[in-house]
């Protein structure tokens, strides 16, 4: 059973949105959504035999540090699969990213994952100043506000969503294994949403996934955030290369605004 890359990147790649550039949105757009001291904890679920199997769990964490003598958010992203799972395919994943707190940009990236046998470490640079990414392998070209996988979700929680109609496409880019992608996603509307955590007044969206060992690419997932000021994560729901996936928000603690969106358990 293939479950490369499931658990933390169906967070991360499935819900990276970031507009281009030449829109004021999203090029040095000011936090509104998220804080310091935020913590958000997922449950991941497979199917076997046609039933919806807890596999694995996600959590993500917001702190202020230093870095190069300037204030960024610290976000962490870690990914594992459950004592169960782990005997079929066995994932421990961690994403760091360090993100200017005034622009919203992302200047260091790293990545370590360990999938089965399968063990990868990589760190990203970003300049600003010359538009480039400094990965492992060399300096790449990118696009002035391009973002790393991780910095692209909390950016993104800062969509203004009213401001779009059912079906308009949001374009942003994406840099991710030395390869900038040019990527959308598609603005589905408003509806209410349960899930195992309780009832939400929620956004809904598809982005448009690359290729990869998981995925087929093309409109496969489905995303729900909260209508209201923090615009969390919720539900994600994909087929995947071996059956389909959904992510459930567990626990969280530390949000920037009440949980307006909450309806009921």
């Amino acid at each position: 059973m293939q479950m490369k890359n499931i658990i933390i990147t169906t967070l991360l790649i499935c819900i990276s949105i970031r507009l281009h550039a030449d829109n004021d949105d999203f090029c040095g757009a000011n936090n509104t959504a998220f804080q310091s001291g935020e913590n958000v904890t997922y449950h991941v679920y497979y199917t076997l035999a046609g039933v919806y199997v807890m596999g694995g769990e996600a959590s993500f964490t917001t702190s202020i540090e230093q870095l190069g003598g300037r204030p960024v958010y610290h976000i962490i992203g870690q990914g594992k699969t459950n004592s169960f799972f782990d005997g079929i395919f066995k994932v421990r994943d961690r994403y760091d990213s360090y993100i200017d707190t005034a622009s919203l940009q992302p200047l260091k990236f790293i990545r370590n994952i360990s999938e089965g046998k399968f063990q990868k470490t990589e760190t990203i640079k970003f300049n600003k100043a010359t538009n480039t990414a400094t990965s492992n392998k060399g300096t790449y070209k990118v696009p002035t506000c391009v973002q790393d996988v991780m910095s692209t979700v909390y950016y993104a929680r800062n969509i203004r969503f009213n401001k779009y109609k059912v079906n308009d496409k949001i374009p942003f880019d994406l840099f991710v294994d030395d390869e900038v992608y040019h990527l959308y996603i598609r603005y589905l509307g408003k509806e209410k949403l349960r899930t195992k955590f309780g009832k939400f007044n929620a956004i809904k969206f598809k982005p448009l996934l690359v290729k990869g060992s998981s995925f087929s690419g093309g409109e496969q997932m489905t995303v729900w955030v909260t209508d209201d000021a923090n615009h969390l994560p919720i539900r994600i729901e994909s087929g995947i290369s071996v059956g389909s996936i959904k992510v459930d928000m567990m626990n969280y603690r530390g949000l920037r605004h009440t949980m307006s969106a909450f309806i009921d358990f």
